[in-house]
């Protein structure tokens, strides 16, 4: 297999002449960036960085990969949490990058559909969709940087799940480029085409290990005319639990986060202008919001009176109402940084899981008692999509403790961890993906036959094994 030696300067020349010298990077210092993700997990090693603008150079580059079995990684806003956008460190791969595919190719608030080129950022497709009176739904931490081929080629989650679903039900075609060069035009806007296999859900979660998405057809939806967003203090899970349930009856739920105490201690202390939005520290805490077709005034009535049988029923203790929309939004901010606020507490060690809604109070009650026995006095910093079940379950290492010592019982850590989120029928990754992370934990919780069926279409797709080798399987 040629991919095992190292790039050629013939080689490289050819693959520069596709996207041209100016958008070829071959310096050290000017691929580093591409190199390292944003945990500082994992250090790639490549000397080739191609940035192609269209779908042909995209096509070309991959058949001249194919043909000389050269690895390709494709990559986006690197803001991936798994390392499924980092080469690994043979040095042998070439990195795709798709941020000059940044073109927005049409938006048509009738049919409420938006074709983007992978390399737009989140949040100009989320203006684009404002400017015509309409919203695209997907918002995360990372939405002023990641780009929307990474998010489609990791189904990503984000705040917005609950009421609109993940990246791939916001999702109508796409336009995918093979292993081979071929091009697989799927950009239809069709809200029904029931003509066989639906392709397009193969490489929406791929992480790029079938093929490059260079376009995609997404769903918009009305803009709501108003929104109610409260921060709610509680006792336990248990009672954060009968709150979703409340909330979901009580008016149109769009977010439902949860959020331990620590977790509100950690982003008062270190997140600037944050605040504690309750007059007195509590257990857990929940930021609802509700949104209406309406107005304000009748997001505001739901909430109100969510919020009055909530506190008459004991399942939240105290509550308050964002009075404006940037206090709505300083509510959001807050949530929106608890995982960086985590990091000048010293090392972290990270699980996205999900479990059934229902079995979250238990889950946490079973897994805090697993890892304390593990680590005495580590700092459950929880938090996350409660009404979806995905909670981020991170652990912060004990006070005084050593960060290095610590995270070397990362993967211990989360074989105990993952285990526990099987026995509760779960996911060992909700919305960040595989990548390299959590690659071999995979096997441990894939049903078998689910896993030789992956293989197979892995094998289909991509015989030369070139497309970011060593992710997902």
């Amino acid at each position: 297999m040629t991919r095992n030696r190292p790039l050629s300067p013939e080689l490289v020349q050819r693959f520069i002449t596709i996207v041209g010298a100016d958008h070829a990077l071959t310096e050290a210092s000017d691929i580093a960036p591409y190199l390292t993700e944003n945990r500082d997990l994992y250090h790639g090693l490549s000397s080739l960085v191609l940035r192609p603008k269209t779908v042909d150079e995209v096509s070309a580059v991959l058949k001249l990969a194919s043909e000389t079995g050269t690895p390709i990684v494709p990559q986006g806003g690197n803001t991936g949490l798994v390392g499924g956008q980092t080469s690994d460190r043979s040095g042998k791969a070439v990195i795709l990058s798709l941020g000059r595919m940044n073109r927005i190719r049409d938006v048509d608030p009738v049919g409420n559909t938006i074709v983007v080129e992978a390399g737009v950022v989140l949040q100009s497709i989320q203006h684009a969709a404002g400017e015509v009176d309409r919203l695209f739904p997907l918002s995360l931490g990372s939405e002023g940087s990641c780009q929307i081929g990474g998010n489609l080629s990791s189904n990503a989650g984000g705040t917005a799940v609950l009421a609109y679903g993940n990246t791939r039900e916001l999702c109508l075609g796409l336009e995918v480029v093979l292993p081979t060069g071929e091009v697989m035009h799927g950009l239809k806007r069709l809200r029904k085409d029931n003509t066989g296999y639906d392709l397009r859900d193969l490489f929406i979660g791929a992480e790029g290990t079938l093929g490059v998405i260079t376009a995609a057809v997404l769903k918009l939806f009305p803009k709501p005319r108003g929104r109610s967003v409260a921060f709610i203090g509680t006792q336990s899970t248990e009672k954060a639990l009968a709150l979703l349930g409340r909330a979901k009856a009580a008016g149109t739920l769009t977010g439902f986060e949860l959020i331990a105490r620590i977790g509100m201690e950690f982003a008062t202390r270190h997140v600037e202008g944050a605040r504690d939005p309750l007059e007195t520290p509590h257990n857990w805490y929940v930021l609802a919001e509700f949104s209406s077709g309406r107005s304000d005034e009748d997001a505001n009535d739901a909430m109100e009176h969510f919020l009055t049988d909530a506190l008459e029923s004991g399942e939240a203790d105290d509550a308050v109402i964002a009075a404006s929309g940037a206090q709505a939004n300083a509510f959001w901010h807050l949530r929106e940084n608890l995982s960086w606020a985590q990091k000048p507490e010293g090392g972290s060690i990270k699980h996205d899981i999900s479990v059934p809604v229902a079995s979250i109070p238990a889950f946490l009650e079973v897994a805090n008692q697993a890892v304390e026995r593990l680590i005495p006095n580590v700092r459950f910093c929880t938090f996350g999509h409660m009404g979806d079940g995905n909670l981020h379950y991170n652990i912060s290492q004990p006070v005084g403790a050593d960060k290095a010592a610590f995270l070397a019982r990362w993967h211990e850590v989360n074989a105990v961890v993952h285990d526990i989120v099987g026995n509760f029928d779960g996911s060992i990754s909700a919305e960040h993906g595989i990548g390299q992370l959590k690659r071999d934990e995979l096997s441990r919780f894939k049903d078998p036959v689910a896993l030789e069926l992956m293989r197979r279409i892995k094998q289909m797709f991509d015989p030369a094994g070139i497309m970011n080798p060593g992710k997902v399987l």
